[in-house]
């Protein structure tokens, strides 16, 4: 199976985060799944806490190791702070930005109308996920799609305001990609450096 389709919470309590947003289970069970969870472990080496940095990312973006990998090359190659530049290309993926701009509730689900071709970017249908969006690109919601109940639900009451690189456009329900997040923008919990220093190795 190449993507995870197991229990969220069972990843949330992993991380000790709600990396999938608010986790009912994780609020109950603040402690690693398995037999061994609630007790004290040993500290973690340098090593593990590396690892433990990429696959909080890979999860957290829905994104595949090959698919993971190749964008640290690519981020590598550009100018700027590796570990920042990472965490730009993945917030510019299609699916994240959907998500991003309130059109579905969850990354998966933002992945799922893209690939149902739902979504569109300059008025054309984009059925990539993993499509790099670029600044002043036009994401918005198929004609014949935005009368989608997931869709209508997750716009309900979504603050728009609170990523600075998005611009949405209530009358159309399309959002504009102004351009590349700061990190200071980004609300991922991830230590990128740790990331980099594992791939450096």
């Amino acid at each position: 199976m190449a993507r995870y389709t197991g229990p969220k919470s069972k990843i949330a309590r992993k991380f000790g985060e709600a990396i999938y947003g608010p986790d009912k289970v994780l609020s109950k069970k603040n402690y690693p799944p398995g037999q061994h969870g609630v007790n004290k472990r040993r500290k973690t080496s340098e090593y593990g806490i590396q690892l433990r940095e990429k696959q909080k990312a890979k999860y957290t973006y829905g994104v595949l190791e090959k698919q993971f990998r190749n964008l640290f090359e690519k981020a590598s190659r550009k100018k700027g702070i590796t570990g920042e530049v990472l965490l730009q290309l993945l917030e510019a993926r299609l699916d994240n930005v959907v998500f991003r701009l309130g059109i579905a509730p969850t990354r998966a689900a933002a992945r799922q109308l893209v690939l149902h071709r739902h979504i569109v970017v300059n008025g054309k249908v984009v059925n990539i996920a993993s499509y790099s969006v670029k600044p002043g690109e036009v994401i918005g919601v198929r004609e014949k799609s935005k009368s989608l109940e997931v869709i209508a639900d997750s716009l309900a009451g979504f603050n728009h305001s609170k990523y600075p690189w998005i611009e949405w456009d209530e009358a159309t329900k399309s959002g504009k990609f102004l351009h590349l997040p700061e990190r200071a923008d980004i609300p991922e919990n991830i230590k990128e450096q740790a990331i980099v220093e594992l791939y450096s190795k």
